[in-house]
């Protein structure tokens, strides 16, 4: 049993990318198929936002840069 389970973490690190995107392609089509297509797009989309400003906040970027650079500038 022990090397069944040293087998499955060795497969896991050496595969993480593989491992990950299963995992998210399963939730995804948990989601599709339990809420609907668009309903499921909507909340990958709520996620994808998310990771991104939460990548800005760890690499120390201000909030305000940040909208600067998304949000058009108003002239007068």
């Amino acid at each position: 049993m022990r090397d069944t389970t040293n087998h499955i973490k060795k497969y896991i690190s050496n595969n993480k990318g593989k491992v990950i995107g299963v995992i998210l392609g399963l939730v995804f089509a948990i989601l599709v198929l339990s809420i609907g297509f668009f309903k499921s797009l909507f909340i990958a989309l709520c996620v994808f936002i998310g990771y991104y400003i939460g990548n800005k906040f760890d690499k120390k970027e201000k909030f305000l840069d940040f909208l600067d650079k998304i949000l058009p500038t108003i002239q007068k």
